[in-house]
């Protein structure tokens, strides 16, 4: 029986899927969704902090706002409580930290983000999750 679901999401066709399973997976065990959009400041740390930095991190914020605002409303629409969460750093420390923060008995992700190169850049997300993460982690597949 899971009552706390923690689902990451990116903005991504496989993270939309991996809410709607969240959604489900309440549903069924009447549980409280909790998402999180994570910004990864990592992908920055290397550049000079100026204009550009900052410019490229409100758009990657806002995009994030988008996504749970997204995801807020297709909680309401099948009655599901969620609560959302932005947070900024390595996805899968900050994934896994939230996990525990919020005593997540389930937490899912999807396989990979927005494209194949976020798996070369920045190692898989969902590898660390399921090797990190103190309960059990759903993988979604698209």
């Amino acid at each position: 029986m899971f009552t706390q679901i923690l689902v990451a999401i990116d903005g991504s066709k496989i993270s939309d899927r991996a809410l709607k399973i969240a959604l489900d997976e309440a549903k069924v065990w009447n549980a409280t969704v909790n998402v999180i959009y994570v910004v990864e400041t990592g992908l920055f740390s290397s550049l000079p902090m100026d204009n550009t930095w900052e410019i490229m991190y409100s758009m990657l914020e806002k995009e994030g706002q988008d996504a749970l605002d997204a995801a807020k409303n297709e909680a309401e629409k099948r009655h599901i409580t969620l609560n959302a969460v932005m947070k900024q750093g390595h996805a899968g420390n900050e994934i896994v930290n939230a996990s525990e923060e919020l005593g997540a008995d389930l937490v899912i992700v999807g396989s990979h983000g927005r494209s194949e190169v976020d798996r070369i850049l920045l190692g898989s997300v969902s590898s660390f999750v399921v090797s990190h993460c103190a309960v059990s982690v759903m993988v979604v597949r698209s």
